[in-house]
């Protein structure tokens, strides 16, 4: 008796054994849909350490702003105008110059090109340089460039003074956006960590005492940004060229980076446009503001807006970088399928970590806007402002992996057309009606740039749904001498 119940038993433990396994394989499954984990996880670990990464080198002139700030409101608006400005014709330029890097060392890496890695840094490097100098002379005569903008006569001089010892520190970061996509390209990401906090450490020393212990006082703080910026590029330099991980693709300077600057223009300066017209968006609304009443207070409440959109960016950009990064590497070893899977999992990263930073922003915003200023006007008038941030935040971290995209697989061109019809011929009109017809000022410049980020995510969407990755494969093989753009 007892061995027919256990013979009848054990038919039904093996079913419900079989059951639980395909009913977990199935929730496996059901998950791996909503989000790929293995690659969420890789995509995490890369991230977090380029978004650190990026936040601490953007803070190191921030915490310049804030430092001239706190002498007095036209300083801060001095400061704020000036930060913008070399925003909108310096850094974001370098920005966009290096992102060619993105495109030709991640196919690169990707094919297992190494040698040619180095190459292209160098190549990179000889052109950031040449466009610094040309930048340089209109830091230098930025005076009469804003007066002639109709800005304010003080606040023009206080920025053209706050320019003028910034020059250095432009050098310094486009040589620094170029190591950083060759460290990028190969998933080096944890030392760039180290070496943006510890400069970023010791500006906030410098700063001080060059503002407050010295007759500088507000030349200070953009020249402790100059220094702290050379501080940084100096470490990375050394890293790069004494490390033995890069034996293979750093073997050292080479004549032969002459012959790939046309190949690298052919992309950096689409990528450069790319960049350039979505952050000429953003800081046209600060000149805007400076045509408004009580031009100071608007000045300064819209530049805080656009620093606090660039923070909150910084977070999103490593998620952007790990998509250029997965997407350019698949496509150079031939994957296409992955390239897009990678992609849809930074697209759901990036709306999760874009909700945390809009939480912050709601319950923190009186502490943020008391780090640019101490003017109880300026902080309620900010926290007015906190919803269309949230929304714009939100825009912008998606429409960042989309162009993190466009970068890997050299699709730069369709986005700077996209940004140019998007933000030109629908956003800054909108915000020019809300702003000044319709005498909603700086809710309705943000509305506007509200509507050009929408847009803009929607095409950079389009386009990326449209394009058949399989057909326009853009993998190297390792007999191709170059990587191939479409």
């Amino acid at each position: 008796m007892l061995s027919n119940t256990s013979f009848e038993a054990a038919p039904l433990l093996e079913r419900s054994n079989s059951s639980g396994v395909e009913e977990g394989e199935k929730w496996r499954l059901r998950w791996k849909k909503v989000l790929d984990v293995e690659e969420a996880k890789n995509q995490i670990l890369f991230s977090l350490p380029m978004i650190l990464t990026n936040v601490f080198y953007y803070l190191i002139t921030l915490v310049s702003v804030m430092f001239a700030g706190h002498l007095g409101e036209l300083e801060l608006a001095g400061a704020t105008l000036a930060n913008s400005w070399a925003m909108v014709t310096g850094f974001a330029f370098m920005i966009g110059l290096s992102g060619a890097l993105e495109t030709l060392c991640g196919q690169g890496f990707g094919a297992k090109m190494y040698r040619m890695l180095g190459i292209y840094l160098q190549a990179s490097c000889i052109i950031s340089f040449i466009f610094c100098i040309t930048i340089s002379v209109i830091w230098f005569y930025t005076e009469p460039i804003l007066l002639l903008l109709h800005q304010d006569a003080q606040v023009s001089m206080t920025a053209a003074l706050y320019m003028k010892y910034l020059i250095p520190g432009l050098f310094a970061y486009g040589i620094m956006q170029n190591i950083l996509r060759f460290l990028q390209t190969q998933s080096v990401v944890m030392p760039p960590v180290v070496f943006s906090l510890v400069p970023l450490c010791i500006h906030i020393g410098i700063a001080y005492a060059l503002v407050h212990y010295t007759a500088l006082g507000f030349k200070g703080a953009p020249l402790a940004a100059s220094i702290s910026l050379w501080i940084s590029v100096l470490m990375l330099a050394i890293y790069v060229i004494c490390a033995k991980k890069f034996e293979h693709t750093w073997g050292g300077f080479s004549f032969e980076s002459f012959h790939y600057i046309l190949l690298d223009l052919k992309l950096a300066l689409p990528s450069a446009a790319m960049v350039c017209l979505e952050y000429w968006a953003f800081e046209i609304l600060v000149f805007l503001a400076g045509l408004m009443p009580s031009s100071e207070i608007s000045t300064s409440l819209i530049a805080i807006c656009v620093n606090t959109e660039a923070v909150a960016y910084m977070l999103t950009y490593g998620l952007s970088a790990a998509a250029s990064t997965r997407v350019s590497n698949e496509l150079g070893e031939g994957n296409p399928d992955r390239a897009k899977n990678a992609m849809a999992v930074t697209l759901k990263l990036s709306v999760l970590l874009a909700l945390l930073a809009v939480l912050a922003l709601a319950f923190g915003h009186n502490i943020w806007a008391g780090f640019f200023s101490s003017s109880p006007t300026i902080a309620k008038e900010f926290a007015s402002m906190a919803p269309f941030l949230a929304i714009s935040i939100t825009l912008d971290s998606v429409q960042g992996v989309f162009s993190g995209v466009a970068r890997g697989c050299g699709w730069q061109h369709l986005a700077v057309y996209a940004n140019l019809a998007t933000f030109y011929c629908i956003g800054m009109p909108v915000a020019c009606v809300l702003g000044f017809k319709l005498k909603l000022y700086v809710k309705g410049l943000w509305i506007g740039l509200i509507s050009g980020l929408c847009c803009q995510a929607g095409t950079l969407l389009l386009i990326t749904i449209r394009t058949n990755w399989t057909a326009t494969d853009l993998s190297i093989t390792k007999e191709k001498a170059n990587p191939i753009v479409v």
